[in-house]
């Protein structure tokens, strides 16, 4: 049986984000952001290419699944709810009901998870990357349950410490 973890970029520094990353044998990080962009001088080592860069050299493959990604659509129904509710992105704790609804109908439901199935290590772990540190407040969260349910996978959610 495999192992999934998901990992948020926000409360890590790249050191300890890939400290949490070996401590769990993570061997593949599959990476479900639409933009590979974090703003802010603290998550710069989150961007695309210095994060690609450093997962190399601690020797841990990367890959890029767009089609996991929220549209930008989908991403303004999320922050209109954050609003309303008088929350940050970075203070969220839940997803928006019609968030999770439409990313699992638009999103989630018409891509073959098969592929990212028959991809995974046979050691060690993969692990799905967004920005949030709190699982349930992000699509990766989405992913991984559908990810346990239909392929029978075990998922830890790994959070700063």
């Amino acid at each position: 049986m495999h192992t999934l973890a998901t990992v948020g970029v926000y409360g890590f520094d790249q050191d300890s984000f890939l400290e949490r990353l070996r401590q769990e044998d993570v061997r593949l990080l599959l990476d479900v952001r639409q933009r590979r962009g974090v703003r802010g001088a603290d998550y710069a080592w989150a961007n695309s290419l210095r994060l690609q860069a450093a997962l190399a050299e601690a020797g841990i493959a990367y890959e890029h699944h767009r089609e996991l990604a929220p549209t930008t659509e989908l991403r303004q129904i999320q922050y209109a709810e954050d609003r309303r509710r008088g929350i940050g992105k970075r203070s969220r704790s839940e997803l928006a009901p019609e968030y999770a609804r439409r990313y699992t109908t638009e999103i989630l439901d018409p891509v073959d998870l098969d592929p990212i199935v028959t991809a995974l290590p046979d050691g060690g772990t993969a692990a799905l990357l967004c920005v949030e540190s709190d699982p349930e407040a992000c699509h990766r969260s989405l992913v991984a349950r559908r990810l346990a349910e239909e392929h029978h996978l075990t998922v830890e959610h790994l959070r700063p410490r």
